[in-house]
């Protein structure tokens, strides 16, 4: 049985660089009993600080140390209309100096509302694709043009991909899952799953290679389970053990295993598309707001907790197991239009 504390293993991470964003380990919070009879917990990820907070500052704490080792002037991003990542992207830039250039799908509204509003307010160059917010390959085309034109102004863009999900992105979950482990032992809790909504799948590839490194040390380690809330990840689109692979590899740790079958996508829970709202996204947000106090958003950690509460209806746990669920953020798009369901 291993008895030190699993942030000894924080020391693998030290040779990456890194832009601390996040001031404090995020909260583990005790939650209702789940329909099975099992303990939820939360982990407040939507606490991360930065910007109104959420999940991708993980990601952007390796992205823009990495922008910045390699000299850029300026980010590059995209995402969805309401894109939390396009908002903390756009802090990230006001705290470094950095400007900051958003790709985003669908027209330039009359009125700037909501994650949109905030970027602004960051300083950020909103630039409207006209795509839709599910059509991904469109959108990465509008980022590659935004950054050959920022490239031959001469402004050194780092361009960064939907979601920040790429190998360097993914570090930020690894260190979290360490965080994750070392509030668990500190409360005497070993948890059956962590649950995550997973799209762009980077988060979920980090919190892969973070299991990794925890089983390698000797740890019991949870299942990782993704609610898919995209079609992409919901086809194995990345494939997310190749990802977790490559994050390993920046921290010379790429000898530790990563199993094709450590990579657990629920696909039930999506609905028609990204972006579209369903009922159970609906109900699990009312659910978490009335039980918790928790705000969750329709388009991403709103249909993740849907997938929580439905695989715990299913029976999955039993009681006495612990569960916990990563907060992944959302707050400002429930101030857009459309942004939450009626109450």
């Amino acid at each position: 049985m291993v008895h030190e504390s699993p942030l000894s293993l924080l020391t693998c991470f030290d040779a990456v660089p890194r832009h601390a964003f996040i001031p404090a380990p995020t909260p583990l919070e005790r939650g209702p009993l789940l329909e099975c009879g099992a303990r939820l917990w939360v982990k407040r990820d939507d606490l991360t600080g930065l910007g109104a907070g959420g999940n991708k500052v993980r990601k952007l704490e390796f992205l823009c140390a990495d922008a910045i080792a390699h000299g850029a002037r300026s980010l590059v991003t995209v995402g969805a209309a309401q894109s939390n990542h396009c908002r903390m992207t756009a802090a990230a830039g006001s705290v470094l100096g950095l400007e900051v250039h958003l790709v985003l799908s669908g027209d330039r509204p009359a009125r700037v509302e909501g994650n949109q509003l905030l970027s602004q307010l960051f300083g950020a160059q909103l630039h409207f694709s006209g795509s839709g917010d599910h059509e991904w390959g469109a959108l990465e085309l509008s980022r590659e043009a935004v950054t050959e034109q920022l490239s031959a102004q001469g402004l050194a863009p780092y361009s960064i991909p939907i979601g920040g999900s790429t190998d360097v992105g993914a570090l930020g979950y690894a260190r979290a899952m360490i965080e994750l482990a070392e509030q668990c032992q500190s409360l005497g809790i070993h948890p059956r799953a962590v649950v995550h909504t997973t799209s762009s799948g980077g988060t979920h590839a980090g919190l892969v290679a973070g299991r990794a490194l925890l089983r390698h040390a000797g740890y019991a380690v949870p299942d990782v389970i993704g609610i898919g809330v995209a079609k992409g990840v919901n086809l194995g689109r990345p494939n997310v053990a190749q990802l977790a692979r490559a994050a390993l590899s920046h921290i010379d740790m790429g000898h530790v295993a990563v199993h094709d079958d450590d990579v657990i996508v629920d696909p039930s829970w999506i609905g028609e598309d990204y972006a579209i709202p369903t009922t159970a996204g609906d109900d699990a947000i009312r659910w978490a707001a009335r039980t918790g106090g928790w705000v969750l958003d329709r388009v991403y950690s709103g249909k993740g907790l849907s997938g929580l509460l439905g695989r715990a209806a299913g029976g999955e746990w039993a009681t006495g197991d612990d569960v916990i669920f990563i907060h992944t953020g959302g707050l400002p798009s429930v101030f857009a239009a459309d942004g939450a369901p009626l109450g």
